[in-house]
């Protein structure tokens, strides 16, 4: 009976800890993300790499994807810690112009 209790109290225990950690989880999911999409002076790969090298690294920014063909970055970022025009900035500060472009719609 003794050992009934302690592996029911255990049991009690392990699951109580498992719905903090969901709850933590749940938070984290919260976070509402940004979009922002730029027009940049790129031209070559060099050019993708030396963004890619400077602005992942920008405090918010989540996802950078670069599209050579199109001359777009497109960030995804926390507005929380950045905002559009301080990685428009920090851009430009690579020696590239760069202007806001409007999200593209999608052909049907």
């Amino acid at each position: 009976m003794k050992h009934f209790r302690i592996v029911l109290i255990l049991v009690l225990f392990l699951f109580s800890g498992s719905t903090f950690d969901l709850s933590a989880q749940d938070k984290t999911k919260e976070k509402k993300l940004e979009k922002v999409v730029f027009g940049v002076s790129m031209h070559c790969d060099n050019c993708k790499k030396k963004i890619e090298k400077n602005i992942s690294w920008e405090k918010g920014v989540k996802d950078l994807r670069i599209d050579l063909e199109e001359k777009t970055v497109t960030l995804l970022f926390d507005p929380k810690k950045t905002s559009a025009q301080t990685l428009k900035i920090a851009i430009e500060k690579l020696d590239f112009t760069c202007e806001f472009s409007p999200p593209e719609k999608k052909k049907e």
